[in-house]
């Protein structure tokens, strides 16, 4: 082994991701990639010797995290030479032209369509001693072909698409992800088998629009087949998928729901607005009425369903009726939770070009109202559980919530949070308990009963595989795409 090889192997990173699951996603990627060069995880990011931070662009504020990052590491880069800094992600290939200007001090940054090449990248600012910077104006491979390394050794995102066709006039996202391409489908299930033999017992489908899944080989009805075949799979035992669009919602996906064991029931559909006139504004291409529509259908055929959401505020022209509209809605649909963001614009979106932008201390008021509605339903909802019995999967990150109490932390099959008691027996992060919800709490729920284990996860290695490593003949029944 070369002296050089050998100060490759010692040298550590940590990834800081910025964003939505998309980004964890690809932060798992690149990841994988560097352990594939020599770099091991660092304990904490201060002792890292690479700095990889995975930026958002949607995101409230994604410039100044972005920034407030980086100036935090300038001191130590200017102590520390030798440390390396990377930037990827939505912000870098959106200010691809601007990062290096506005922080010098960063050695890296690459877009959105090659993490492929961050070693290569590192490799070369270290031997030239001057910043190096790619972007691809397509997709050159799907990121799920690359080498991973999970932050779960019993949950795992799988990307079934990448990009987005939809024009909402307040994203960037198809701008910096580009037009939807899906992956074949022989491929999605080859991966998800590799994980489920490796130990993987959830699994959580991501696409910008993963309902809308099958557009690139004309088949409407792909990820109903999808979700049931992957509820097929022996030894995976939920599923999840994120972010469907209202527009894209069928008939035939909410029976694939109900009627495959292994899809959870919990739907997060983005709503943005209750108010029509928004909704048009936003290029939304639903109503109301249809978005509720969805909702009672798949509370018909899954009583037990839990509905979480996405809501902006203050958008452009949004008047205290149409403010009043969402209200509405949020009490009809009584969401579980609600993710609501104050409407701030984002350069490069129509939205942010029009003309009657919603005063700042007017966006504020009605953001603090919505998140009392919001707060105060999904109370109310979670109070309606005390005294029901929940299987809980143990979280990755479980730990003692509460010494005293010997809590542990999970998710119920509707994806709320739950803090539980320890039961007798030993249990770890995969292993699915069944407890009694005592108390409900706006944000959580408490189960201090008696807690029995049901289901104890297979043992896993936790390393880091390629993703390449999984069976090739895997057929969905769909024509395959190349």
């Amino acid at each position: 082994m070369t002296t050089s090889a050998a100060l490759r192997q010692e040298r550590t990173y940590a990834v800081r991701t910025l964003g939505c699951q998309m980004n964890v996603h690809d932060s798992e990627r690149m990841a994988g990639l560097l352990e594939g060069v020599g770099y091991v995880a660092a304990p904490d990011i201060g002792d890292a010797d690479l700095v990889v931070i995975n930026t958002c662009a949607v995101r409230e504020n994604a410039d100044n995290k972005l920034y407030g990052n980086l100036g935090q590491l300038a001191e130590r880069k200017r102590n520390e030479p030798q440390m390396r800094i990377a930037v990827a992600g939505c912000l870098a290939q959106k200010d691809r032209d601007t990062i290096l200007e506005r922080a010098p001090w960063v050695d890296v940054v690459l877009g959105t369509h090659n993490i492929d090449a961050l070693p290569v990248l590192l490799d070369r600012a270290e031997r030239l001693g001057e910043s190096q910077s790619e972007f691809a104006e397509t997709l050159q491979a799907f990121p799920s072909d690359l080498p991973v390394r999970r932050e779960s050794a019993h949950s795992a995102w799988v990307a079934i698409s990448v990009g987005c066709n939809n024009t909402c006039t307040f994203c960037i996202v198809p701008a910096l992800r580009g037009r939807e391409r899906d992956r074949r489908p022989g491929d999605i299930l080859a991966e998800i088998q590799a994980l489920a033999e490796q130990g993987v017992r959830e699994i959580t489908l991501l696409g910008q629009n993963v309902n809308a899944y099958g557009v690139e080989f004309g088949e409407r009805a792909a990820f109903a087949d999808l979700l049931r075949a992957v509820g097929a799979v022996p030894g995976i035992r939920r599923v999840r998928f994120t972010s469907p669009h209202p527009r894209d919602f069928t008939t035939a996906v909410i029976e694939a729901m109900a009627e495959t064991p292994a899809v959870m029931p919990h739907l997060h559909m983005p709503l943005q607005s209750g108010s029509d006139d928004v909704l048009r504004r936003m290029r939304r291409s639903y109503r109301a009425d249809k978005y509720l529509g969805i909702i009672d259908s798949v509370r018909s055929a899954m009583p037990e369903a839990a509905i979480t959401t996405d809501i902006i505020v203050g958008f452009p022209g949004e008047t205290e009726t149409d403010f009043n509209a969402t209200l509405d809605v949020v009490r009809h649909a009584r969401f579980a939770d609600a993710y609501t963001f104050q409407y701030s614009p984002r350069p490069g979106t129509p939205a942010a070009e029009f003309a009657d932008q919603v005063p700042p201390e007017v966006v504020t008021d009605r953001y603090q109202r919505l998140a009392e509605v919001v707060s105060d339903i999904a109370w109310a909802e979670n109070r309606a559980l005390e005294g029901r019995e929940l299987e809980v999967m143990v979280a990755d990150t479980s730990g003692r919530k509460d010494r005293d109490r010997d809590r542990l932390t999970g998710r119920a099959a509707d994806n709320r949070l739950v803090h539980f008691s320890a039961p007798p027996e030993p249990v770890g992060p995969g292993d699915i308990v069944a407890a009694v919800v005592t108390r409900g709490a706006p944000h959580h729920l408490l189960a201090d009963g008696p807690t029995r284990l049901i289901d104890q996860a297979p043992a896993t290695s936790g390393c880091a595989v390629p993703a390449t490593d999984v069976p090739e003949q895997v057929s969905l029944g769909i024509p395959e795409v190349r």
